[in-house]
């Protein structure tokens, strides 16, 4: 279960992450910063960045959600892998596998996937063997793995400075218009509901930018690329349910749908640097067969 800590601030001048990690035994600074990072953090009902110089009178809230297993078993579960070199693996994920192990999916993940095909990998987090980007569990497509820890600082540094270019196909309720755009709202997690995250005021969450483009229209439906700019928790999920127009078959975000029993979103096309030679690649994941039939379905 997850636990919550509230504090009032009683000194100014102290960061944030050394406040939670001196206030909290069970927090190492580096889990702090984490927790921070991820939204799991409000001071004075905002969320701030671990750097935040704490003053007299603050309140800070903390939520600790449920730890994940600290061991990872290798488990034989099939690797569709598309690219491999001594640096990193592209997998073309499987829609209903998680990344790795988490509350609700404490096993059978692509990490312990990819422990099991390559034993002796040791870089990432703990439980997260190689882990650089993340797909949500039911989205499919492409992900990179990194076999080492130099690969990993380099592919790491890339998304953070938004040279990897991520291609998206998703199928959304409704006709939307303009055919081409961008959506720019802040991100933050739900206070109430922890798990999900959700438009916030410009000040209380993270800049988030969306572009997108109407591939086709079908009576209900639009189908379109999108290019997130940014990379925050189900932005792409978030931001279309924003507007109106939901991800098709997105239960957390929007509702279940006849034509598709999972959410209608597929992670396309990567585009970024090999560690070995900084040559630019890209790797395309077609459009897999379950979603395939859910066009045809809207296409009779």
């Amino acid at each position: 279960m997850e636990a919550s800590h509230n504090f009032t601030v009683e000194i100014s001048g102290e960061r944030l992450d050394r406040f939670i990690g001196s206030s909290v035994d069970t927090l190492s600074r580096s889990q702090a910063q984490k927790l921070i990072e991820e939204g799991y953090v409000l001071v004075n009902n905002a969320p701030v960045k671990a750097s935040y110089r704490l003053e007299k009178g603050d309140i800070v809230e903390l939520v600790i959600p449920p730890a994940a297993p600290s061991e990872l078993t290798p488990e034989a579960i099939p690797l569709k892998i598309i690219y491999e070199d001594d640096d990193l693996l592209v997998i073309d994920k499987p829609p209903g596998l998680a990344v790795h192990p988490g509350p609700g999916n404490p096993s059978h993940t692509l990490a312990n996937a990819v422990l099991n095909y390559l034993p002796s990998i040791a870089t990432g987090e703990p439980g997260r063997p190689g882990i650089v980007h993340r797909l949500d569990k039911d989205t499919s497509g492409l992900i990179i793995v990194a076999r080492n820890p130099q690969a990993h600082q380099y592919l790491t540094g890339q998304f953070k400075q938004r040279e990897v270019k991520k291609t998206y196909i998703t199928l959304v309720n409704g006709r939307l218009s303009p055919m081409k755009g961008f959506i720019e709202a802040p991100i933050g997690r739900d206070r109430v509901h922890r798990q999900r995250m959700t438009i916030t005021e410009e000040n209380k969450g993270r800049q988030a930018r969306t572009g997108y483009r109407v591939m086709q229209y079908f009576e209900g439906y639009s189908l379109l690329e999108i290019n997130p700019e940014t990379g925050r928790t189900h932005q792409i999920r978030v931001h279309l349910a924003a507007i109106g127009h939901s991800v098709v078959g997105d239960t957390t975000y929007g509702k279940a749908s006849l034509i598709t029993p999972r959410q209608f979103l597929h992670a396309h096309k990567l585009k970024f640097k090999l560690p070995s030679s900084g040559q630019y690649v890209e790797f395309i994941s077609p459009l897999p067969d379950d979603l395939k039939q859910s066009i045809d379905i809207i296409s009779a």
